[in-house]
């Protein structure tokens, strides 16, 4: 008997259903898959701007505190439910509750989360559009040598064209199609590996230029120097719902990449190097932005076209700003082409297992549903920007299709998929969890169990009943 079958033994039932996803070539892979995951345009687009519309340096201590002590147990229990079952996400969580005697209803964390993760990506990836045209215009030399007022100008009428930003939509889901295509070794490895370092050399770079250049006093005391009156339950709701968005947790993509994992590898280990880089890169992100948004007179809380309106303006009158915001443009559509796959990997895994289609066709299938769910999003800056479709609802009053779908996804359906996941590991299935964390300590799995049984509850129920009930 080989080692892999007695390791599929060993697990039990839950594990014989596996169909055969395949498995990362080695830690590293996995590390950098997991990272790769996460960290990308919600670290360096989202946060900057949540940081500046709810209270700076209040949101940043809200934001750190839940990636640790929140999404990290999380993101542990996500990678048991896919390791342990070696299913795709929609039949991972019944299937090990079925093996210890609970019912496969279970299966609706998974059906949850590979929900949100679509929806998300959808309007993640139009997002990611706006990287891809930015990356051309930095390299046609389009934005060399602008006055600050042009480059808004620009954006703006970028945003005000459905088409344009429906063709640069479309670019990037194609590029993410390809990669994806080719497979977890051959393509989803490779990205990552390529992407990580060079971002975060860029980043560097960048930071070094905005301490040098920017407004370093206001930026990084609005950021950084705590100011606990500006904590209320709206930073909360969206620090930690923040949290949830930048590691994933919810999304259920953790239990896809967990199913590649082999047994022995620490997962412990593994949620806090995710949640880990992701304080690095969002922190990185704020230093970077704030003391250019107060040395340019920008306004901190402009929303989701803050990045887009400070970096070009840097990239316009910086040295060299032309080769340098080309590759920084080209890296972060890296940045976001990791995340839109792992995205898409819950619904892409499912379609292999259930509907026994190939890779490729699968990719295609969610590539093509994505890109046609994302033109509501990109309505929502032109078309649409007036219409608001739930405005009888005063909770979704004046929100467009992307408000809607960014609010719903990240403070509703997120913290639901996990708190339910919090019951499943935490209340009903702790031995499964012990067992599962056999290479740790008994503190770390101490720690492990308390938080996902009683934290981690806590905290997403206050989310929930404050997104529900606030107006």
């Amino acid at each position: 008997m080989s080692a892999r079958e007695a390791t599929s033994q060993a697990r039990g039932p839950a594990s014989t259903a596996n169909t055969g996803p395949g498995r990362w070539s080695s830690g590293v892979a996995f590390y950098l898959a997991a990272i790769g995951a996460s960290v990308g345009l919600g670290s360096i687009w989202r946060f900057p701007y949540l940081v500046g519309a709810n209270g700076g340096s209040a949101f940043v201590l809200v934001f750190v505190l839940g990636c640790l002590s929140i999404a990290t147990p999380l993101l542990v229990a996500e990678f048991i439910l896919g390791r342990r079952s070696r299913q795709s996400p929609p039949a991972a969580a019944g299937a090990v509750a079925a093996a210890d005697g609970a019912s496969r209803n279970w299966n609706i964390i998974g059906i949850l989360g590979t929900l949100a993760a679509f929806l998300i990506i959808s309007y993640y990836a139009v997002i990611a559009g706006w990287v891809v045209a930015y990356a051309w215009k930095c390299t046609s030399g389009e934005l060399t040598g602008l006055p600050q007022s042009a480059v808004h100008a620009l954006f703006r009428d970028f945003l005000a064209s459905p088409i344009r930003m429906g063709v640069w939509h479309a670019a990037f889901m194609i590029f993410a199609a390809a990669i994806s295509a080719r497979g977890l070794n051959r393509g989803i490895e490779v990205a990552n590996k390529i992407r990580a370092p060079g971002l975060l050399i860029l980043l560097l770079i960048l930071v070094t230029y905005s301490l040098a250049h920017g407004d370093l006093t206001r930026g990084l005391t609005f950021a950084f120097v705590p100011d606990f009156t500006k904590i209320t339950a709206r930073v909360v709701l969206v620090a930690i719902g923040q949290a949830f968005y930048a590691t994933g947790v919810g999304m259920a993509m953790m239990i896809a990449y967990g199913a590649y994992v082999p047994a022995g590898a620490s997962l412990v280990r593994s949620a806090l190097s995710i949640s880990g880089s992701i304080v690095l890169v969002s922190l990185l992100a704020t230093v970077l932005v704030f003391p250019l948004v107060y040395r340019y007179g920008l306004d901190p809380a402009q929303g989701p076209d803050l990045v887009f309106k400070v970096l070009p303006v840097i990239f316009a009158e910086m040295p060299a700003g032309r080769v340098v915001g080309t590759l920084f443009f080209l890296l972060l559509i890296l940045a976001a082409l990791t995340p839109t796959i792992a995205g898409m990997e819950p619904l892409v895994a499912w379609l292999q297992q259930r509907g026994r289609l190939s890779r490729s066709v699968a990719v295609t299938a969610v590539a093509g549903a994505t890109w046609l769910m994302g033109l509501g999003s990109v309505f929502s800056f032109n078309s649409w920007a007036d219409w608001y479709p739930l405005r009888s609802l005063p909770r979704f009053a004046g929100m467009t299709v992307f408000d809607i779908l960014d609010f719903i996804t990240s403070n509703v359906m997120l913290p639901g998929g996990a708190l339910l996941t919090c019951v499943l590991m935490g209340w009903r299935l702790p031995k499964l969890l012990a067992s599962e964390l056999a290479e740790e300590s008994i503190p770390v799995k101490r720690l492990c169990w308390i938080s996902l049984r009683y934290l981690c509850p806590l905290a997403i129920g206050a989310v929930l009943v404050t997104a529900l009930l606030s107006r």
